[in-house]
């Protein structure tokens, strides 16, 4: 490869193996404040621009708004106002040079484009990538008899993936229960009881089904195996859903001695280098830092992509925006992403350690080759 490194990195098409819809209609300065940090809306008098994502934002996506580097917040929340969702939309996505989206739509998918939508929009292709818990709580919304839970569920997780296509499976076990799960598959008799508690205690009062039981939990995991795709388990950065000691991805050391599906570990942040250790050791382990370099901004993601490199093989590391709702957010996903990639290997290379073939392979292998061959797709 005889292109300079940094154009290499800035040419190539990602593919993007995690990440969520984007809001389909207009999208008022609150929605947008609230999307932009996870943990929601901010406190009353201050603002989420006033962090490194929102700082990224009045660098990096003003511009694609026709505004000044820097442009103060009013002035980005008034031109956005002025072009309409979808011109916003369309703009914010035209750089980011992803080829394919791997689409989760499992979380709060009213409201948001379909991966089909999002992929049209950026240019892409779109895949979709099936909810666990989502499947089960649709079974148990539909009915059934706690003795059929799971039988219902394995034909319903099929057909789930069958009707879309699906190239991959996600579950949210790190909100619901925790990561440090019985790595043996529950009893049958277990699995009715666990049904039998959940269905009577459900629905909430507001008509929703959560489904946060370690049996079931263990069961839809089970069910995923049998499945064979790609599992994508969330770990660590989250929102208040998440209690952060126990999303620690060695919770699932016994669990991954069991089987040879390919597990994605996601975001990973604070627990980078846990996962990286992981990846190590499970030939079937893989890692991204998504959403984590989008949070702190372009000048920190080299530090975050070191730490999710320290014994990672070249072969484990994807990249993934897992950007939800604000356009900005795929934006800035994949500008942080190439600049810290960049950043990180251009130091290697002018230390020595690499060759710029070298850094320019590796480059390509973690912005897309990888999840191309774990996920089947098209080079």
């Amino acid at each position: 490869m005889t292109e300079p490194l940094a154009d290499v990195i800035d040419s190539m098409p990602l593919i993007d193996h995690h990440c969520h819809g984007v809001v389909s209609g207009e999208l008022d300065a609150a929605g947008l404040e609230a999307l932009i940090s996870e943990g929601g809306a901010p406190a009353a008098g201050m603002t989420n621009f006033d962090a490194p994502v929102g700082l990224a934002i009045r660098r990096h996506c003003a511009p694609l708004l026709d505004l000044e580097p820097h442009a103060p917040r009013e002035a980005y929340l008034a031109r956005r106002a002025d072009l309409g969702g979808a011109e916003a939309t369309r703009r914010l996505l035209a750089g980011v040079a992803t080829s394919d989206f791997c689409v989760d739509t499992g979380h709060l998918p009213d409201g948001l484009s379909t991966p089909e939508e999002l992929a049209a929009i950026a240019g892409g292709r779109a895949h979709h990538i099936v909810r666990l818990e989502a499947v089960a709580e649709s079974v148990a919304a539909a009915g059934v008899e706690p003795s059929e839970f799971a039988a219902t569920y394995s034909v319903a997780l099929r057909a789930a993936i069958d009707e879309v296509g699906a190239v991959g499976v996600k579950s949210i076990a790190a909100y619901r229960v925790g990561l440090d799960l019985d790595p043996t598959p529950p009893e049958p008799a277990a699995v009715t009881a666990a049904a039998a508690r959940w269905l009577s205690d459900s629905p909430s009062p507001d008509g929703r089904w959560r489904l946060a039981d370690p049996v079931l939990t263990r069961l839809l995991l089970e069910t995923a195996l049998d499945v064979g795709l790609p599992i994508q388990f969330h770990v660590g950065f989250g929102d208040s859903d998440i209690r952060m000691f126990r999303v620690d991805p060695t919770l699932l050391t016994d669990w991954l001695h069991r089987h040879r599906v390919p597990v994605m570990l996601l975001h990973c942040w604070p627990y980078a280098r846990q996962a990286s250790f992981l990846s190590l050791i499970f030939e079937h382990v893989y890692l991204d830092v998504g959403a984590s370099t989008h949070y702190v901004g372009p000048t920190r993601a080299a530090a975050l992509l070191a730490e999710a490199l320290d014994v990672t093989p070249f072969s484990k590391l994807l990249y993934s925006s897992d950007a939800f709702g604000a356009p900005e957010l795929y934006t800035l996903g994949a500008l942080c992403f190439r600049a810290g990639l960049t950043e990180l290997f251009a130091a290697r290379v002018d230390a020595g350690e690499w060759s710029a073939a070298d850094a320019a392979r590796v480059a390509t292998m973690i912005g897309r080759r990888n999840a191309a061959r774990v996920y089947g797709l098209a080079e």
